[in-house]
């Protein structure tokens, strides 16, 4: 079990205990030596979160996660499901299996957040990451390291109004998600003329399709807010088709949003830096499980929001590239 802290810890902490941690993985730290250690525990870690197929968000997330096990000699067990109950079941299967820590996100909090509960109850060191911000305490996970996507949402739109925007569409990927829902509520918070728009981020060409109707019907919408990478992708194809003039700006970045972002056509992305999500989700639960440590004190420790925009762009694509952005 996590024993709490007394201090919340900020996101330059976290990211300093990382590269404190890849120190010492070199030819000349200890870390290394005691990793590798034949003797060594290999503890096993689940990583459980709700990625939708075909979105490059998560590759980052994986990412992340690998290179930490990979550094400290963890064997990560890696299961997804975008269904709320399968998920749930994912980790009381990770339960059962004994391993000796969870990940796990909490985009359906109400069906998942009971199931995690029942690994912290088990003893098995648990965090919560990426989704859940306002709900990971409810079912007394310790650490949460994610964006405050109320936050961002917020920043997106005050931005959006600071540029002279007339009509925001919040393009929703994902019914039922609460960090989706959350961003467009931030949006609309500081930018009151927002409006919703669901689809299915799984079918691309119908996220297109649906997104290019509503700027045909409405041509007073001036920006299209989308949540994520591939869907910012896909509304700026529907922008042309439909002929409209409405800037696009995004949550999360790629490699080919990246280069939108340099050429112009993106104005701007909200990243929520989920290689370092990941990255820090293994990391922690190592952390705690060999040396009993814990971060946040409690609180969620922030990966964001952080804006990618024509002022950084140039330094941050070479790192979306590398998948690391």
């Amino acid at each position: 079990m996590f024993r709490s802290g007394k201090r919340a810890v900020a996101l330059v902490a976290a990211i300093a205990g990382a590269a404190l941690v890849a120190a010492g993985c070199s030819s000349q730290g200890g870390a290394q030596q005691t990793n590798t250690d034949a003797t060594a525990q290999r503890y096993t870690i689940a990583m459980i979160t709700h990625e939708q197929p075909g979105d490059s968000f998560w590759d980052k997330i994986r990412a992340g996660a690998q290179q930490a096990a990979n550094e400290l000699n963890v064997d990560l067990k890696y299961s997804n499901n975008q269904d709320a109950g399968q998920q749930a079941t994912l980790v009381q299967n990770a339960i059962d299996s004994k391993v000796n820590g969870i990940a796990v996100t909490l985009a359906y909090a109400d069906q998942v957040g009971p199931a995690a509960e029942k690994a912290v109850q088990a003893g098995i060191p648990t965090v919560a990451f990426n989704s859940g911000i306002n709900e990971y305490q409810k079912y007394d996970i310790p650490m949460y390291f994610g964006s405050d996507e109320d936050l961002a949402g917020q920043s997106a739109g005050q931005r959006i109004a600071q540029a002279g925007g007339g009509k925001a569409l919040c393009v929703v990927q994902e019914q039922g998600s609460v960090a989706l829902e959350a961003r467009c509520a931030g949006v609309k918070k500081s930018f009151p003329s927002t409006e919703n728009l669901q689809v299915n981020g799984a079918d691309l060409p119908s996220v297109q399709q649906t997104i290019g109707a509503k700027l045909q019907q409405d041509p007073s919408i001036t920006d299209v807010v989308t949540l994520g990478a591939p869907i910012a992708l896909a509304a700026l194809q529907a922008k042309t088709d439909a002929g409209s003039q409405a800037k696009v700006v995004t949550f999360d970045l790629n490699a080919d949003v990246a280069k939108a972002i340099q050429g112009g056509q993106i104005q701007f992305s909200i990243d929520q830096q989920p290689y370092v999500q990941g990255y820090m989700a293994v990391q922690s639960l190592w952390l705690n499980l060999t040396n009993g440590n814990d971060l946040g004190g409690g609180k969620p420790v922030l990966t964001g929001p952080s804006f990618v925009d024509n002022t950084n762009i140039n330094q941050i694509a070479e790192y979306a590239a590398k998948n690391t952005r």
